[in-house]
């Protein structure tokens, strides 16, 4: 099955270490993150869930929910959980689902299993899943999907950036710019840029006096919530 950008989520149910889901009705009306790990027991996966959980609660503040998986069963999940919670001195518990998925329905379904790396296969040759992530927003919609390979751990500071900027551009008539919200040679864009919808008066009437104009389509004003917070 091929997902695109603004496809519903597909709806299924499994067990997880949560117990068992049907994943629209655990979805609710939130924002979530699904994101896949080729196996229990692993080396970039292990530190990759343990930093999951240390950013739960920034992603908790951002209203999203997270649930991992892997082609593993739960009771080979709950025993991993243990290494993940302690890699870090005092780390904290894993509290998020975790979805087991040995019969690959759900990776079928997504598309998350590994067809490049001819070693990334269980003991049966059955292919794992690749590090993949789907955001996932309130209507049930995908608003991102990111694959990694086997070989490379990912950044969940960046994805909560992305989050950030969805959220954002849901609430405002705004897009963010490259490397916005990251520090390059010691600088950090915050500006965002107004949308291109949004033309004529209500140009004025969304951002006020605070719009630089670069190019006709290239647009600046400040974020939004921070001239709010600061007036």
């Amino acid at each position: 099955m091929s997902l695109r950008l603004g496809d519903v989520a597909p709806d299924f149910e499994a067990e997880t270490t949560a117990g068992k889901i049907k994943f629209h009705d655990w979805l609710g009306d939130s924002w979530a993150i699904l994101f896949s790990h080729p196996d229990d027991y692993t080396p970039v996966c292990t530190t990759e869930l343990s930093a999951v959980a240390l950013s739960y609660a920034d992603f908790q503040s951002r209203g999203v929910k997270l649930i991992g998986l892997s082609v593993n069963d739960v009771n080979s999940h709950e025993g991993w959980k243990k290494d993940i919670e302690h890699l870090v001195p005092d780390g904290p518990s894993v509290e998020f689902p975790i979805i087991a998925d040995k019969d690959r329905k759900v990776s079928e379904l997504y598309g998350m299993l590994d067809h490049l790396d001819a070693t990334n296969v269980d003991a049966k040759g059955l292919p794992f899943t690749v590090r993949t992530v789907f955001i996932i927003d309130p209507s049930k919609k995908i608003r991102l999907f990111l694959a990694y390979p086997a070989s490379t751990g990912r950044s969940f500071p960046e994805i909560l950036r992305v989050i950030d900027s969805l959220q954002l551009g849901d609430k405002y008539k705004i897009t963010t710019p490259a490397n916005w919200n990251i520090e390059v040679n010691g600088k950090k864009e915050e500006r965002v840029i107004v949308h291109p919808s949004v033309q004529g008066e209500n140009v004025k009437k969304l951002f006020g006096d605070n719009v630089e104009i670069i190019y006709p389509y290239l647009r600046f004003t400040p974020n939004p919530e921070k001239t709010k917070a600061s007036a």
